[in-house]
């Protein structure tokens, strides 16, 4: 198969195949508030950063439109600059432990520092609890919270489902400009979006 075409039914396939059985967290519902632990075993909740806000990013490094953002530096700009203004970001792997793309979290954290990343905290999410409870159905699935823990963002991180680096200077970064519009005081002009990314595989 053409390389160029298998992209497009992976871009195809990531885009449309349905996400988790359970009911997504609705907009302006408190996120679920259990315990997990980071790529260090520290227990990490949701509600040990009532008070700022919080982004929440769903990833699997074995996903070719995950490495886009990572590669290019794209993903680790973004960190950087929320955490800049006072931002919580929790990078979260919800890869089921038996699935080929699995890493352990020694693993994970061994990548994230290849990466350079810069979350605030990595969450290992092997059961699927938090993502299943969120809603999340892709790697770059992402939700901010605002500082009461309630939804007030959930989709993709920008506006062009590719995994071709050259095209992140022609979209609209939703997680930048969500966050920009909240820090302000105001509402966000793109409350939801489509994610695309590869499917979770959930245990």
């Amino acid at each position: 198969m053409a390389p160029r075409l298998l992209l497009s039914l992976l871009v195809l396939c990531s885009v449309l195949l349905p996400g988790p059985a359970s009911a997504a967290l609705g907009l302006g519902q408190t996120a679920p508030d259990m315990a997990l632990s980071d790529v260090q075993g520290k227990p990490v909740r949701l509600s040990d950063y009532r008070g700022r806000h919080v982004v929440l990013e769903w990833t699997n490094p074995g996903c070719p439109f995950v490495r886009k953002h990572y590669r290019s530096g794209n993903m680790q700009a973004l960190q950087a600059e929320a955490r800049g203004r006072g931002v919580v970001w929790l990078t979260v792997n919800s890869t089921a432990d038996g699935s080929a793309d699995y890493l352990s979290p020694q693993q994970m954290a061994r990548w994230l520092a290849e990466q350079k990343a810069a979350p605030s905290a990595a969450l290992m999410d092997d059961s699927g609890e938090l993502g299943r409870a969120m809603g999340a159905r892709n790697s770059l699935h992402f939700f901010i919270l605002n500082p009461r823990g309630e939804l007030i963002y959930a989709g993709a991180i920008d506006s062009i489902p590719s995994a071709k680096a050259e095209d992140l200077p022609n979209a609209t970064n939703y997680v930048r400009q969500g966050l920009k519009e909240a820090l302000a005081g105001q509402p966000l002009s793109v409350a939801t979006s489509r994610p695309y990314g590869c499917p979770i595989t959930y245990r």
